[in-house]
This record gives structure tokens, C-alpha cells and sequence, in this order.
């Protein structure tokens, strides 16, 4: 019988390292450019600027208010995803998760078409109520959360079909509602998913570019969050701040990343 040679363990085949070394090569060199390019020396004036400041601040709340929104309305979308059975639950996916392979600016594209003064839904709230979205600080909003629920759906769902179902069969049984099952049952059960996806949505939400300046616009303490300071920065030659603000959102997203790694592999 022919001997099967099994590799050592530690040990990994070249066929598998090369093309490894590469892409790690190119995830990591750009990161490794911005630190050796970076302004150390002014790192605190930039930071301490007042352009960063008013963009540092809009970035946190729009974000943190579009989390928000994405809980509100992405946890009951999860729970209809992951416990309920209909025909037309596939499309309801499909259509939820859109957002994590549509380009950005297509997304913002599809929001002016919604909610622009002659959108669809736009049309009529600026004719009845006179309220128009877009190139305003609800339009970051609205382009965040578009952009970042489909994370935290994705996770409160994972959440839910792991979760066991018999604690809420057992508050049904007793005569539980189904919104106190709900409230008082599943969701302290999925609360670390739950947790996961909303900081997941957060992290998303800062870093979210395309849509926001196609439906937002880029305008100074009312739409310019962190990534368009940067693009301004980077767009008028002002280099420096555009490195210092690009490693600020990269160590963000990094520690985010980090922290939930669990969530991601299963492993410390």
C-alpha cells in the first residue's frame, strides 16, 4: 500500500506560502506606507485643528445615531430571517444584503432616486412637509445606516439561528406574549451577537464615503464626516492631514476587528 506523507505540522507548503507572502504583501504595504509617511511631528496640530475637530465630531454622532436607527430597525429583520419560514424569505436576504457588494455611489444614487426632491418618497415629503433629505446631516444618516445594516443583520441573524429556541417555547408555554419572549428571552440570549453587529454597523457607518457624498454632499460641519475631510485633504495637497486621518480610521477599524475576532473565527 502507498505511504501518504502528510505535512508536518507548522509547516507550509510552498505552493500555499508564495501566493500568501503576496497578499499579505498587499494588505499590509499600504498601511505600512501611511505610518513611514506619516507627520509625527504634527500629528497633535492636526488632530487639535478645528476642520478635524467639527469632522471628528459629525463623524461620531451621525455614526452613532445611524447605529442606532440600524438596531431599531435590523434586529426585528434578523428575527423574521431567522425565525420564520415564507416563500419570499430568500429575496428578503438577498435584498437586505445588497449594500455589502453595491459600489457606494451607486447606493447614494439609488437614495436620491428615494428620498431627493423629486425621488419617490422625497418628492412627496418635500411637497407635503417640506422636509428635504439630501445635502443634509439626516442624509449622512440615512446614507450610513443604508450602507452599514446589512452588518448588523448578518450578525444578529448568526446570533439567532445558533441561539436555542426551546427557552422561548418554554415563555410561550408559560403564557408569555410574543413581544415579551421577544424582549425578555431571545434577545438577552443573542445579546453578544447583537453587540457584535451593532459595532460591526458603528465601524461601518464612520468609515462610509461613496454614498454620503453622492447624497449628502461634502459640506463643512453639516456633511463632511471623516473619510471626505480626508478627500478634501488629499484633493487640495494637504497630504499630511490626509495620512494622519486615514491611520486614525485604520487604527479604529483595527481595534473594532480585533476585539470582535471571535465573532469572526471562533478563536483569541
Amino acid at each position: 500500500m502507498r505511504r501518504v506523507r502528510r505535512p508536518r505540522d507548522g509547516r507550509v507548503p510552498v505552493v500555499l506560502l508564495v501566493p500568501s507572502l503576496l497578499g499579505l504583501a498587499l494588505l499590509v504595504l499600504p498601511m505600512a506606507g501611511l505610518l513611514v509617511r506619516a507627520p509625527w511631528g504634527r500629528l497633535p496640530a492636526i488632530l487639535s485643528s478645528a476642520d478635524v475637530l467639527t469632522a471628528v465630531r459629525l463623524s461620531l454622532v451621525t455614526a452613532t445615531v445611524a447605529t442606532v436607527v440600524c438596531l431599531v430597525c435590523g434586529v426585528p429583520i434578523a428575527w423574521v430571517l431567522a425565525r420564520t419560514a415564507w416563500p419570499g424569505r430568500s429575496l428578503l436576504r438577498g435584498v437586505v444584503t445588497v449594500p455589502l457588494v453595491l459600489p457606494p455611489v451607486i447606493g447614494g444614487i439609488a437614495l436620491l432616486m428615494a428620498f431627493g426632491r423629486r425621488g419617490v418618497v422625497g418628492g412627496w415629503l418635500d411637497e407635503t412637509f417640506g422636509v428635504s433629505l439630501p445635502f443634509t446631516t439626516a442624509g449622512v444618516v440615512m446614507a450610513q445606516a443604508f450602507v452599514a445594516m446589512p452588518f448588523l443583520v448578518v450578525a444578529v441573524e448568526g446570533a439567532l439561528r445558533t441561539s436555542d429556541r426551546r427557552y422561548d417555547d418554554v415563555a410561550a408555554t408559560l403564557g408569555a406574549s410574543a413581544w415579551t419572549t421577544f424582549r425578555r428571552v431571545t434577545l438577552p440570549s443573542v445579546a453578544p451577537g447583537v453587540l457584535a453587529g451593532a459595532v460591526l454597523c458603528w465601524a461601518r457607518a464612520l468609515g462610509e464615503f461613496g454614498a454620503t457624498v453622492t447624497f449628502a454632499g461634502s459640506f463643512p460641519g453639516t456633511t463632511r464626516t471623516l473619510p471626505l475631510e480626508a478627500y478634501v485633504a488629499i484633493g487640495s495637497g494637504d497630504t499630511d492631514t490626509a495620512i494622519v486621518l486615514s491611520l486614525l480610521m485604520i487604527v479604529v477599524s483595527v481595534g473594532i476587528l480585533v476585539g470582535l475576532r471571535r465573532h469572526w473565527v471562533g478563536t483569541a
